[in-house]
């Protein structure tokens, strides 16, 4: 939350729509890359001027343009200059710790979404803001750095096999959530990997470390609830508005898309229930681990009572004690104890206490 407070006090005082960039640089430079595409051909490019992106959808039937890192406030301006986008848009864009939404601006819609990658080594989940503006005929998605999940939505591109080439920008901007939603399974598998490998852990040998890696997991599935829940709403609103930007045809498409936000969330919130039984477990175990420590205490303290007291009686230093005088009475006091231990031994084992 201080770092939530922090980013947010750089923008305080000024006038709305000012554009600063919150958030972290994620990359050295301002990369655009746009397709320009057609049911007969596409063409693609990487463009150093905002101005070459206006001549690629002048030209094609959808455009995509694509740019990676935030950090530069003239290419962002420059867009929405070009493309009509609204200072409060752009705000929010460079703003990168939004909530997931969507707002119709009537030419054009604009979504905010979280776009996850798992990381193998740290054995952790990066997480990325992903801003879309749908207009009649293009889609601009704006990063904050190079690398992302949209690959295969390329690769349909360049083939030509499939019907986003056929579908005008409605169709791509679905493509493109759906292809961040698709990578949130790949994510949750990861995952369900960890917290099984930590099931086994907990069973065999629970330790502290254990219990620190629950927390953090239980973090990380609160952070990935609070991302993926507002999707719901955002895809919801997308099919249920009154917009001449999406169409009926790309409208069955996000019904499907909305099935899988509903799965994505169930999964969640069976992860989650799954931590909490773990740490129930975890406790539960560590409790039993110390009831058996005490058991083995209890059971040894109470051999070496009735030892101590015939240790303690013969202990006394009274004068008349007859078997102190006795040649065989320090062997007889050993066999009297060693006889009183097997005893006890004999007796637990029998009552099953041991």
């Amino acid at each position: 939350m201080a770092g939530i407070y922090r980013k947010g006090s750089r923008v305080a005082g000024l006038p709305p729509g000012a554009l600063v960039h919150i958030g972290d640089r994620k990359s050295e430079k301002v990369e655009i890359t746009v397709f320009g595409y057609n049911e007969s051909g596409v063409e693609e490019r990487e463009v150093d001027r905002v101005e070459e992106c206006l001549e690629l959808r002048d030209n094609h039937t959808a455009t995509w343009i694509n740019v990676d890192g935030l950090h530069c406030i003239d290419v962002l301006e420059k867009l929405g200059q070009h493309f009509g986008i609204h200072h409060l848009v752009l705000e929010d864009i460079l703003d990168t710790d939004q909530r997931p939404k969507i707002e119709d601006y009537g030419d054009y819609l604009y979504m905010v979404l979280k776009m996850f990658y798992y990381d193998e080594t740290g054995s952790e989940i990066i997480t990325e803001q992903v801003s879309i503006v749908l207009g009649s005929n293009y889609v601009i998605s704006f990063q904050e750095r190079p690398g992302d999940v949209f690959d295969p939505v390329r690769e349909r591109i360049r083939t030509g096999k499939v019907r986003i080439r056929k579908l005008g920008a409605d169709y791509l901007a679905y493509a493109l959530v759906d292809s961040i939603v698709d990578n949130y399974f790949v994510v949750l598998e990861k995952l369900y990997d960890r917290i099984e490998s930590l099931e086994e852990e907990l069973v065999v040998n629970p330790s502290g470390s254990t219990l620190k890696t629950i927390h953090s997991l239980k973090n990380e599935m609160l952070f990935l609830r609070r991302s993926v829940w507002p999707l719901r709403e955002v895809v919801g609103r997308m099919e249920r508005l009154d917009t001449v930007l999406i169409r009926e045809t790309t409208a069955i498409y996000l019904r499907d898309l909305y099935d899988h936000i509903i799965q994505t969330i169930d999964t969640l919130e069976t992860f989650r229930e799954m931590l909490s039984g773990m740490i129930d477990i975890y406790l539960s175990s560590i409790s039993n681990r110390m009831n058996e420590v005490m058991k083995v205490l209890t059971i040894i303290a109470t051999i070496f009572i009735p030892l101590s007291f015939v240790a303690g009686v013969y202990g006394m230093n009274f004068d008349y004690m007859p078997e102190l005088s006795w040649r065989w009475g320090y062997y007889a006091v050993l066999l009297l104890m060693a006889g009183a231990g097997i005893f006890m031994v004999m007796y637990f084992k029998r009552k099953k206490w041991i």
